[in-house]
């Protein structure tokens, strides 16, 4: 520890015997150092902040949904230091002022390209960053940048619609009119060969409806036929007439009066109500036959009168007799028209393929038109919506303000490092000096070096003009130690003069 301690005496004392050569070491460095921070430009930082919020007044249902407005934000955000706005920057600002020309405007575009930041923060916060050569252009800067920010806001997007919609609105007259002409040559081909098919679609849809409309109807037949033969054969086994009560003979009018009766009866029997199609039009059938049977005369017919059973199955046989045959007139009809596209199709098979393409043609042209109808619409209405409000809100938080202090460079800081590194430099240089010239501050060094006992050693004596002299130059070295201390201050009150006078 002694040892270490004698160390810093010794290397303390080397220094101070070559202190001048510190000193003037030095007042180098500081001079050289705070003449290059004074040769610094000043840059001034101007921010504001600004909220971007999302207006409600135009739902996703019309197109606008929250991302989309999210993504005019960032949109807006990313083109915002774009040449051609930052070219405006330079015009709207006191830059005008140092343009002489084309190549002056570029250069002033590529400086602001790195010296405006637009940083997106939480919340739809935005904050504008513009560093300039003085308070008020920085101010400026930041000023036309909100200014274009609400230019873009308002009138882009606007702009943008209204293109689009003109733009759909001929699309939708072109399409228009091919979807008219597909209509007109699909309605032609299905009056040539299509007319008399039943069903819609193709030609194979159509074909296979009739097939299977074809099947139905043979289904339908056989069961009437079947019917029919059933009633053929009870009618075979039934009187067409009975024996009428004693003493009373009923004409044909009192029959079928009676036959509408019997019907009626069973009808009833068989659960039918009121309203029942079959018990309506038997209730209609009785007033008529009551009718017959009061202006019949007494005793007309003979002695019998008609079987009812025999009369209701004769109803029912021209009823299922009406059935068959209108079942084979459709089935004749479906059949005709079948073999005629069949025998048009065996004279042209190009016909199928030729119409599975207009309806390919005229549903895909169909679709397109749909879609664009729709489309069109969704953009009128966001166009009406738009010229109402705003798809974004724009609010300033933090207006610019001109800075009353220069953002870098940081000259107090600078000042007080070459200070300190000039102190440090001069310390150095005359420690180095002291190490470069063998001579030993001790006799144990002198000792340690040579390897031989040191007898003794001789204090240095000073006389009173020696002193004097010394104390003479201690002060000029305290005066000249004090004055690059002074110097320091000075430069940093002068520093803190010229910011005062820029803000």
């Amino acid at each position: 520890m002694n040892g270490l301690y004698d160390e810093i005496r010794i290397a303390m004392h080397s220094v101070w015997q070559r202190r001048w050569l510190a000193l003037a070491v030095a007042w180098g460095i500081a001079i050289l150092g705070w003449l290059v921070v004074s040769q610094l430009p000043n840059r001034y930082e101007a921010k504001a902040r600004v909220f971007v919020q999302m207006s409600s007044a135009l739902p996703a249902a019309i197109g606008v949904t929250a991302a989309d407005q999210q993504n005019d934000v960032d949109t807006i955000r990313q083109t915002l230091t774009s040449a051609v706005n930052l070219e405006k920057v330079v015009r709207g600002t006191d830059l005008a002022n140092t343009v002489s020309g084309p190549q002056d405007i570029a250069d002033r575009v590529a400086g602001l390209q790195t010296a405006i930041k637009v940083v997106a923060q939480q919340n739809n916060l935005f904050e504008i960053t513009a560093s300039a050569s003085s308070p008020k252009l920085a101010k400026q800067i930041v000023d036309k940048l909100i200014s274009i920010f609400v230019d873009q806001n308002l009138s882009d997007d606007r702009t943008d619609t209204q293109a689009t919609l003109r733009f759909l609105d001929g699309q939708v007259e072109q399409l228009q009119a091919r979807l008219a002409d597909a209509d007109a040559k699909r309605t032609a081909f299905q009056t040539q060969y299509l007319g008399s098919l039943p069903g819609t679609g193709t030609l194979q849809d159509r074909m296979a409806a009739a097939r299977t409309q074809m099947a139905q109807i043979d289904s339908d037949l056989a069961g009437a036929q079947t019917s029919l033969a059933a009633i053929n054969g009870q009618m075979a086994g039934a009187q067409p007439t009975v024996a009428g009560p004693s003493g009373v003979v009923g004409g044909p009018a009192r029959a079928r009066l009676a036959a509408i009766e019997g019907q009626l009866a069973d009808a009833r029997a068989k659960g039918y109500t009121e309203s029942h199609p079959d018990v309506i039009a038997l209730k209609s059938q009785l007033a008529a036959a009551r009718a017959a049977a009061n202006s019949e005369p007494i005793g007309a017919g003979g002695g019998g009168q008609p079987n009812p059973i025999y009369l209701s199955l004769k109803s029912m046989q021209a009823d299922k007799q009406a059935q068959v045959a209108a079942l084979n007139a459709r089935k004749s009809q479906l059949q005709g028209d079948i073999n005629a596209i069949i025998a048009k199709l065996n004279g042209d098979p190009a016909v199928a393929s030729e119409q599975g393409q207009i309806e390919r043609d005229y549903q895909v042209l169909k679709d397109k038109y749909d879609a664009l109808l729709g489309q069109r619409e969704t953009i009128r209405v966001r166009a009406q919506a738009q010229a109402q409000t705003d798809a974004i809100k724009f609010r300033t938080i933090d207006p610019p303000m001109a800075p009353r202090k220069p953002a870098a460079p940081n000259r107090p800081l600078l000042l007080t490092g070459v200070l300190i590194l000039a102190i440090g430099g001069g310390i150095a240089a005359a420690f180095a000096m002291a190490q470069l010239k063998v001579t030993f501050a001790t006799a144990g060094r002198l000792e340690k070096a040579t390897g031989l006992p040191v007898i003794g050693s001789i204090s240095e004596r000073v006389s009173r003009a020696d002193a004097v002299l010394r104390a003479r130059k201690l002060k000029l070295f305290a005066g000249a130690s004090a004055g690059l201390i002074v110097a320091f201050v000075g430069l940093l009150g002068v520093e803190m003069l010229m910011r005062g006078l820029a803000a």
